[in-house]
């Protein structure tokens, strides 16, 4: 059945009914005229399917920052295909992503899930990743639009953006997408815009979005972010997620027969829902769902393995890395066992397996690394490691999580691979009374942090022991026990093997996420730091993993400092001081402080590599993949070094105060100190020299050519970068271009890069004027800059 067809079947109440979602992960479908239910998924990082967790094991990818970090728009299109194949497995529709607001304070707290700090990039990396979801048939939805750079009181904060900067640099990357993907989908966001809510604002959704750009898809909400009737229909809302319940249904259909809407409106936006479906294959006979892979399969593995550690970013490199076959590696650093490799909130998914750079390394290097520990980060890991619990009854890694009713009835009893999931999706928490129980094995003897994930009043036991464990709200948001649950620990002592628990009532809470936490108690800092010092005395290399927690990378809250927790300044500098040689891997999708920086020999940007993170960070190391990625985000020097920080509003308005000078560009302009490390740097294993350059602007955009030089022994990846220092000083300098190039040792190549019209104009008031005069510069992050070119 066609769009039309369709359309003209529904009465006023029918086409209304399809406006709001069917539940959380669901658009509302249509027997009657043929019109399947649109499954959903959340998505940056891995298709879980219907579900905010504990549902099929879902392949868990690099972080948007590792995957950008290589500049690579066709390994982004290869992820767009990965994951539409995920998505399929999962016969799903939808993918809710990719997000694509940008790094405008390194504090925001959802900076890991989103691509760079440059609406070029972003845009271009975010085209490429919608055209590999969308050419296998599954929609890509491009959030959140607009503003939403940050998580502080993301529900009411009044963001203020002046019109040049809107159009400059934030509307940027989804205009872009649109224009070179054709996104299917548009997530509006939770906050204001210049004090109209983004699920309601007339002047970016219809103005710009459906008028200026063309926009044929469709504008859904963020959850529960929609809190108006006819003001968010007319100011170009399509559908209210999630559903069945919302301020549109009934209240929509009287605002039509009272003239506060009009009927066009609606069909406008019930098109819009056809049309998506009928892209999808949920309009007439249903889509036929291929078989595909699963998420522990082989060949995927090692393609998560090497997405990894090409977005992987070499800061320094005294000459220790790669490390030579036999290095004697003393490994230090709690990340080092309790890896971080996703971020949390939405983009969580539940891996088939987690791989650790302990795991990675010894697996690699077997006997030759040597565990030297770690200092406290002040925050416990988000869910037990699966290697270290047991579910008891069934033998296997992981945790038997079991839910009863108030009057004894089990409702849940089923095993959790990663320890942890959210609980009420299936309506199981019918209301005071239930209980929760994790339950697992564990086979240590000695100090025991034993701990949860959630709220409420838990008692963990440990055999014959037993303590409450008082779990309150950190920030008070909205969704807080969905998203970013506060997880917190008892110490125990335990003998040998023992079933630990934990339970509590949640009362009336209708969805929850609950997890187990349980490991060793961790030696106290001075020890560990002594103990680290001592073994990386006697090994070749020390490898120092340092990052930041599930606490700090995720959504729902921002960070306050970027200092990295606890101690493990202290610990780098001490194994820097008795270490032949000390590498650093950060652990970490956001910038973080380093004041060792000159003290140690290399440090390797990791991200948050994802399911194969371990495996990754050794072959990174070890040279056989190289670490070829270059940084999405400036990483300021100090605290409040950077020319957006504050992510606080003042009075509920928080102002973009720097304009257009966001990040590296503001840093170049001098708006802001010189930062540790530039956008746009990293080493690789490659040494380059950049031999000369031309311009040809006979064409519609300036097209550069560069002859560049591999002059290292190895094989290597290098990405020129183009910038333009437009002629007025008042102007900032801004990414215009890039291209790759893999060039063999001792080889030249010629690298072509066109600039992209879209960044060589600017915005006056009244449109668009030609901003193509100045100076490019090719660069190797604008603390590098290689050669320059008069432009105009």
């Amino acid at each position: 059945m066609t769009v039309d067809a369709a359309l003209v079947q529904l009465d006023l109440a029918g086409k209304v009914r399809l406006l709001t979602g069917a539940s959380f992960f669901s658009f509302t479908g249509d027997e009657a005229i043929g019109l399947t239910p649109i499954a959903m998924s959340d998505g940056p990082s891995g298709v879980k399917g219907q579900s905010q967790s504990g549902g099929a094991p879902a392949a868990l990818l690099p972080n948007a920052t590792a995957l950008a970090s290589t500049w690579d728009e066709q390994l982004l299109a290869d992820v767009g295909r990965f994951l539409a194949e995920d998505a399929q497995r999962n016969r799903t529709h939808v993918v809710l992503g990719p997000t694509i607001n940008l790094h405008r304070s390194p504090l925001g707290g959802r900076v890991f899930e989103c691509f760079s700090e440059d609406p070029l990039l972003t845009g271009r990396l975010a085209a490429s990743y919608v055209r590999g979801l969308q050419d296998q048939g599954v929609g890509a939805c491009l959030k959140h639009l607009v503003g939403n750079e940050a998580e502080t009181d993301r529900h009411t904060v009044d963001v203020r953006i002046d019109e040049a900067t809107l159009r400059e640099v934030y509307l940027l990357p989804f205009e872009i997408a649109v224009a070179d993907a054709d996104a299917w989908l548009l997530m509006a966001a939770y906050n204001r815009v210049d004090g109209v809510p983004a699920t309601e604002h007339d002047r970016v959704l219809n103005q710009v979005v459906k008028g200026e750009w063309g926009y044929a898809g469709l504008v859904v909400s963020d959850f529960f972010a929609t809190h108006s009737t006819a003001p968010a229909i007319t100011g170009g809302l399509d559908v209210v997620l999630p559903g069945p319940f919302g301020p549109w249904g009934q209240q929509l259909v009287a605002a039509v027969e009272a003239g506060e809407v009009s009927p066009a409106v609606v069909d406008a936006a019930v098109r819009r829902v056809l049309l998506l479906a009928e892209r999808v294959g949920a309009l007439g006979t249903p889509r036929e769902w291929p078989e595909v892979p699963g998420a522990d399969d082989p060949a995927r593995t090692a393609q998560l393995r090497e997405w990894a550690a090409a977005g992987m970013t070499v800061l320094r490199n005294d000459g220790a890395l790669p490390l030579a076959a036999g290095t004697r590696v003393a490994l230090a650093g709690l990340p080092a066992t309790e890896t971080l490799l996703m971020g949390g909130g939405s983009a969580e998914v539940s891996p088939p397996h987690q791989v650790s750079v302990l795991d990675g390394l010894t697996a690699a290097l077997g006997p030759a690394v040597t565990w030297a520990g770690g200092v406290q980060l002040g925050s416990t890991p988000p869910a037990a490691r699966p290697g270290f619990v047991v579910d008891p009854v069934d033998g296997t890694p992981g945790v038997r999580l079991q839910v009863v009713g108030a009057d004894g009835r089990p409702l849940v009893d089923e095993h959790l691979a990663d320890s942890r999931r959210v609980v009420g999706w299936g309506g199981e928490l019918a209301g005071p009374g239930t209980r929760v129980r994790l339950t697992a094995r564990v086979d240590h003897t000695g100090p025991l942090q034993l701990g949860v994930v959630g709220l409420g009043s838990w008692t963990v036991t440990a055999g014959d022991q037993r303590a409450t464990v008082q779990v309150d709200p950190v920030t008070g948001v909205p969704g807080e026990s969905l998203l970013a649950p506060p997880h917190r620990v008892a110490d125990l002592a335990v003998d040998g093997p023992v079933e630990v628990t934990a339970e509590v009532d949640l009362g009336d809470l209708e969805h929850a996420m609950v997890g187990l936490v349980a490991r060793p108690a961790p030696v106290p800092d001075a020890d560990a730091i002594a103990a680290a010092a001592s073994a990386a005395a006697g090994a070749d290399v020390a490898v120092v993993v340092v990052g930041l927690t599930a606490e700090q990378e995720t959504e729902s809250r921002d960070k306050t400092t970027l200092a990295l927790p606890g101690a493990q300044d202290a610990l780098v500098e001490a194994v820097a001081a008795t270490a032949r040689r000390t590498v650093v891997v950060v652990n970490a999708a956001t910038p973080v402080l380093m004041p060792w920086l000159d003290r140690v020999d290399a440090v390797l940007v990791a991200g948050l590599p994802g399911q194969e993170g371990g495996h990754a960070v050794a072959a990174a190391l070890l040279g056989e993949l190289e670490p070829a990625g270059r940084l999405v985000t400036t990483w300021p020097a100090a605290d409040g070094a950077s020319p957006a920080w504050s992510v606080t509003p003042t009075d509920g308005v928080l102002t973009y105060a720097e304009g257009a000078f966001v990040g590296h560009r503001g840093h170049a302009a001098g708006h802001a100190p010189a930062p540790a490390a530039w956008f746009g740097a990293g080493l690789g294993y490659g040494s380059w020299d950049y031999r000369e350059a031309s311009v040809d602007t006979a064409g519609p955009t300036p097209v550069v050519t560069a002859t560049i030089a591999n002059t290292s022994t190895r094989d290597s990846r290098e990405v020129v970068q183009v910038y333009l220092q437009p002629a007025d000083p008042a102007r900032p300098v801004r990414l215009v271009g890039w291209r790759a190039a893999v060039v063999p040792a001792g080889a030249t190549a010629q690298v072509t890069v066109t600039c992209d019209p879209r960044v060589l104009r600017r915005w006056d008031g009244a449109g668009w004027v030609a901003e193509d005069r100045g100076e490019l510069m090719l660069a190797r992050g604008l603390g590098d800059i290689r050669l320059r070119l008069p432009l105009g």
